[in-house]
């Protein structure tokens, strides 16, 4: 409205749309060449929490332009409809304003007056802090080409674009896009485009060689890794990467950028990969934790499997619609074995480090109803609220283990785990397409020497059955201990969600429940303990184990941007604890297992 008054008033007729018409699937834009993007960010857009984008394309004629924000960041896997943070939309072709109306909620609909070149611009808000949104300081923005970088619909996704950064001068620009000149960056094609977001401000900033290539870690706020827990990122980085690299067998970058965010209103930490990046945001107590390497050791690890290894379901990437597959426990579980697996490969832990961590996931899937891996993976993009909605992560890492031991057994440790993931990757994306369920399953069953994994997929993977956990452990060397303790319990589970958040689940009936506590709560702390800690919950019991059943104790939580305190009642239930360990007296064989995948070998 405001812009029509403005046009009359000036004494313009603004052109007259046709009447609406209801939007169709297989509606397509009119072919746009030579397409730039121009993101704007100074202090000033800071100061007003938003980022300027405009788009300039050529159109051969009057033909509608049909312009599309994606409504998700691929990796995070969920509806965010982007759209909605779009604000000041406008559209002009040779200094004369164009009409534009709404195709469908995240479609513009824009009519050029003839050939030539046609600019749109919009205001984005720039206040989400989330890996794969868009999040503004006044000295400092992140941004994904999928909050600012609208598509021609219907059109594919091939085309080239270049992209122009403006901002203030001394200000860093962190990206993994190709550069071509002073803040000016070019991709082949929009998933490329899309896949490399930005650092754009004041941060520290450095780079190492690594694997024969450059990795930068760029940090925000300036100071917040320094000195020796700088030292320490860069040690994890040497250490995990060469043990990645040696899985497939080659470095799938020419740099690798790790772009860090640490902010006090943030609860926990996660991460959001890209092909030749990814994006960390963390609370303040997650520096210097155990948790940090892990964290690093999954996100790059994604860099082969997902970003370019990934479901047949997922390739080519959409950007209108979600995309679900039963394979996300391969893709997301899977890198969090490997990610545990390069720890221990790489040295940053030992051999009880490793067999700790998997302890942890044990007991987690234990304490979760039981669920299907393939169910999960596809129930992931409605959150589910029985506290399944992330167990694809924990239980996927632990079915790798169980298959990579099982296929060390068959083949004698002639081949492993590994070996399928570096068979895959050379077939299935070295020559352009995703894997299916059938590929994954036969490769796994070649790299056995033959042995069938039917049974194993339909009861475990398909079904709902405890692991085998006893029946194939041992093989390997391995053996799991049980122990049973009476231990307090709120009924608060803190699961990893697609992008590594780690978001508030809340057990019905639970002394949580009871006390108001609601899923999607940030957690601050707990009876005391600040939930940024990795270890808040082994200190809770600690402090609680002897205090009387009924006590109360205050849960601090921020819901809706604003800080709560509720009051909660100690409970206690039985849990059983399990404990890996290494038999003393395995077999020949079941040594050489163990060792070759503590060590990443197998026999030659």
């Amino acid at each position: 409205m405001r812009t029509s008054v403005i046009l009359l008033l000036t004494g313009l007729v603004a052109p007259l749309l046709p009447p609406r018409a209801s939007a169709q699937p297989s509606a397509t834009s009119a072919p746009i060449t030579d397409i730039r993007y121009e993101v704007t960010f100074t202090r000033a857009n800071g100061e007003r929490r938003q980022v300027s984008s405009a788009m300039t394309f050529t159109v051969g004629g009057t033909e509608a332009v049909l312009l599309s924000i994606p409504k998700w960041t691929p990796g995070s896997y969920e509806i965010d409809n982007f759209a909605r943070d779009v604000a000041n939309f406008s559209a002009e072709q040779a200094g004369t304003t164009l009409a534009w109306d709404k195709l469908d909620p995240d479609t513009w609909r824009v009519r050029p007056r003839g050939v030539g070149e046609v600019t749109v611009r919009f205001d984005y808000l720039a206040d989400s802090l989330d890996n794969g949104n868009t999040w503004a300081r006044p000295d400092f923005l992140l941004f994904n080409g999928t909050n600012l970088f609208p598509y021609p619909k219907g059109r594919g996704f091939d085309f080239p674009a270049a992209v122009t950064v403006n901002t203030e001068a001394g200000w860093k620009i962190a990206t993994g896009m190709t550069s071509a000149g002073a803040h000016r960056y070019t991709a082949s094609n929009y998933h490329d485009l899309v896949d490399m977001p930005f650092f754009v401000g004041q941060f520290d900033l450095d780079s190492a060689q690594i694997s024969g290539t450059w990795v930068r870690f760029a940090s925000y706020p300036s100071g917040s890794v320094t000195g020796g827990p700088r030292v320490a990122v860069w040690e994890a980085l040497k250490r995990a990467i060469p043990a990645e690299v040696k899985v497939f067998g080659e470095v799938p970058w020419k740099t690798y950028s790790v772009l860090q965010i640490v902010d006090p209103s943030y609860g926990g930490g996660s991460g959001l990969e890209h092909q030749n990046s990814h994006v960390d945001v963390l609370g303040p107590g997650m520096l210097g934790t155990p948790v940090l390497p892990s964290l690093y050791a999954h996100e790059i690890f994604h860099a082969w499997n997902v970003k370019r290894l990934r479901p047949s379901d997922m390739w080519p990437y959409r950007y209108d619609m979600e995309q679900p597959t039963p394979l996300l426990w391969i893709s997301e579980g899977i890198t969090d074995y490997y990610a545990d697996l390069a720890e221990v490969r790489g040295g940053i832990v030992d051999p009880n480090g490793f067999y700790t961590m998997t302890d942890d996931k044990i007991s987690e899937v234990t304490a979760t109803p039981a669920a299907a891996l393939e169910d999960a993976s596809l129930s992931t993009w409605i959150h589910p609220r029985d506290g399944t909605g992330y167990i694809y992560y924990s239980k996927g890492s632990l079915a790798g283990l169980l298959i990579d031991i099982m296929v060390r057994d068959a083949s004698d440790n002639h081949s492993s785990l590994d070996d399928v993931m570096r068979t895959l990757y050379n077939a299935a994306y070295k020559n352009g397409r995703g894997f299916t369920s059938d590929e994954w399953w036969a490769t796994v069953t070649k790299a056995a020497n033959g042995k069938s994994f039917a049974d194993f997929y339909s009861r475990y993977i398909d079904g709902r059955e405890p692991f085998p956990y006893d029946k194939v452990l041992p093989l390997a060397g391995l053996r799991l201990a049980h122990d049973t303790a009476h231990v307090p319990q709120l009924g608060i589970a803190s699961l990893q969600d697609s992008s590594g958040l780690h978001v508030t689940q809340v057990v019905p009936e639970s002394s949580a429940a009871a006390a108001g506590v609601q899923p999607g709560d940030q957690l601050m702390s707990v009876g005391g303990f600040n939930a940024d800690d990795p270890s808040w919950t082994e200190k809770f019991r600690a402090r609680y184990a002897r205090l009387p059943e009924g006590t109360e104790l205050p849960v601090v939580l921020r819901r809706a941007g604003a800080e709560q305190t509720l009051t909660a009642r100690l409970r206690f239930v039985a849990r059983v604890d399990s404990h890996l360990s290494e038999d003393p007296r395995p077999s020949a064989k079941a040594r050489r297992i163990r060792e070759g995948l503590l060590r990443g070998v197998t026999q030659p």
